[in-house]
């Protein structure tokens, strides 16, 4: 039996099976992926396409702290996101478009994305992401979980109604989520099996 099967205990996510081989756990390898979940969604954020008539453009930063999410699980998870926005907000300019601060109407999301990554971190310590069927569920969960607090936020700072906040910052982006859980769906029980992880 290889190291990754015998270390893909219930409970563990990728990160704990890829890096088990090489790297046994410890705190700064918990920091280093930290570190690193926050590098790959600020660089993320700069893929960003602006959408007419919305204050949010479509980015990759919400798969990234999705995958994120899936990877490290919902404490390093967690702290990755947090690292993200506290830096961003401290004036690291690597929010969408090389923005910076927490005074833009797209702020809400980052706090989505934050609670959205432990969301499916936790999931995934549940195997949520171990199947094509499983993933598409997470995904949709953090997706929501995203939405849910990034539209009320964007109506609250713009001063829309719910609908024009709906048509602006949640029905633009549906199909491009969609290609995300494609994606997502394809990639990462496959990262399972070759981790050596298959399903029953």
């Amino acid at each position: 039996m290889s190291t990754a099967v015998a270390t893909a205990r219930p409970g563990a996510v990728l990160a704990d099976v890829l890096f088990a081989a090489t790297t046994p756990r410890s705190r700064v390898r918990d920091v280093a992926l930290i570190a690193g979940g926050a590098a790959l969604t600020g660089a993320a954020a700069q893929f960003a396409v602006p959408v007419p008539g919305s204050p949010v453009p479509v980015t990759g930063q919400t798969f990234a702290a999705l995958l994120i999410g899936v990877s490290l699980g919902p404490g390093r998870a967690f702290l990755s996101l947090l690292c993200y926005a506290l830096a961003g907000m401290a004036g690291m300019p690597w929010f969408a478009e090389g923005t910076a601060g927490y005074g833009m109407p797209s702020f809400g999301y980052i706090i989505g994305m934050l609670l959205a990554a432990t969301v499916v971190g936790a999931l995934a310590r549940r195997g949520g992401d171990r199947s094509a069927l499983r993933t598409a569920g997470t995904m949709a969960v953090g997706t929501a979980v995203i939405y849910a607090v990034g539209v009320p936020y964007l109506a609250l700072a713009t001063g829309m109604s719910a609908g024009a906040a709906v048509a602006a910052g949640l029905v633009p982006f549906l199909i491009g989520d969609a290609l995300k859980a494609a994606l997502a769906m394809g990639a990462l029980p496959v990262a399972w099996k070759l981790a050596g992880r298959r399903e029953d």
